[in-house]
């Protein structure tokens, strides 16, 4: 009977909470798509890409690894702290995950996954579309606790959907893979993308989501995995497909505008806000722009800080990189869907 008062107490107090939060317009954050927004998704999966494990967390709250491909917070945390939502946004598939949680919004993204089905398959993730059935069982959720569908609908339609998805498809599947780079150019390749991401985006808009903010892939011939092997220097081929799917994705999000009546589109560039660190690193404090602070064949020993490091490891920024692109993004976020 005593756990039963206390569910119960839990869950009105976490729909006070929401109500709070609801004032700002923005009731909750969800994130789908890859590492750059996965908090922990992949910790239980069958899988090596996976990140629940020492020195990553080391400067997270107390220190721990939860799963989060970096060394501290990551851009799902930051935006939802950003639009007064919660600073810590857990991972949907966290044995952890409270109430509270269900209500102001969780991750679903999978860390090493994309939109090409090859990509998430060849490393036993969670392929983005595979985590719209996740979604689906969290609106379930949500219903259980807010007794109230139109309460659900309220926040299902209010929230803000953030979508990071093509890294891994264009640096882990398209160039290594001849499955994919002699079956297809990489025109034809990044309109693929572009065309699993509208088909993903209907399929979210079809479940009730209206705010999108849809991330651009990072400047991947710069990311440490690639241009340590030129000494530093990024890969411009890398940088040239990578840039050629943001131009293509960014006219798209626009035409979704017109496609999804009722919806808010947005792009966000993450590409030449993380390539200005990486060409001029002095100007925001950073010292080593290519050479990652830890996990890597060049940096076996973690650096001792890592807030000099625009990268964290051979693929990720680090978290004070993330602190210094991630606040205009909030901006742009805040003045779109207010």
């Amino acid at each position: 009977m005593s756990s039963l008062i206390s569910q119960t107490i839990i869950v009105l107090v976490s729909i006070i909470s929401f109500s709070a939060v609801q004032a700002n317009n923005i009731p909750a954050v969800f994130a789908f798509g890859d590492s750059i927004l996965d908090t922990g998704n992949n910790n239980n999966l069958l899988t090596l890409t996976k990140v629940n494990f020492f020195p990553y967390g080391r400067e997270f709250v107390n220190r721990r690894a939860t799963g989060r491909f970096g060394n501290g917070r990551i851009p799902t945390d930051m935006i939802a702290e950003g639009l007064g939502i919660k600073n810590i946004v857990p991972a949907y598939r966290s044995p952890f995950l409270q109430p509270n949680d269900i209500l102001t919004g969780v991750s679903f993204a999978s860390g090493g996954s994309g939109l090409d089905p090859l990509t998430a398959r060849l490393q036993g993730v969670i392929w983005v579309p595979d985590q719209l059935k996740d979604f689906k069982a969290y609106i379930a959720k949500l219903n259980s606790i807010t007794g109230d569908e139109e309460k659900t609908k309220s926040i299902i339609t209010n929230a803000v959907y953030v979508i990071s998805a093509g890294n891994n498809d264009i640096a882990l599947t398209y160039f290594p893979n001849p499955l994919r780079n002699t079956r297809y150019t990489v025109f034809s390749y990044t309109n693929l993308m572009v065309s699993w991401t509208q088909s993903f985006m209907k399929e979210l808009y079809n479940l009730g989501a209206r705010k999108f903010a849809i991330m651009g892939t990072l400047p991947l011939g710069c990311l440490p995995g690639a241009s340590n092997a030129l000494g530093g220097i990024c890969l411009e081929p890398a940088n040239a497909v990578a840039r050629l799917f943001n131009q293509k994705l960014a006219k798209e999000v626009n035409n979704l505008n017109s496609m999804l009546p009722g919806s808010r589109s947005i792009y966000v560039d993450m590409y030449n806000p993380l390539l200005g660190l990486v060409r001029n690193p002095l100007r925001s404090g950073f010292t080593s722009p290519t050479r990652p602070c830890c996990c890597a064949p060049m940096a076996p020993v973690p650096c001792m800080d890592p807030s000099r490091h625009v990268f964290w490891d051979i693929g990720h920024p680090s978290e004070r990189a993330y602190q210094t692109i991630i606040p205009p993004i909030i901006q742009q976020i805040q003045q779109s869907f207010a």
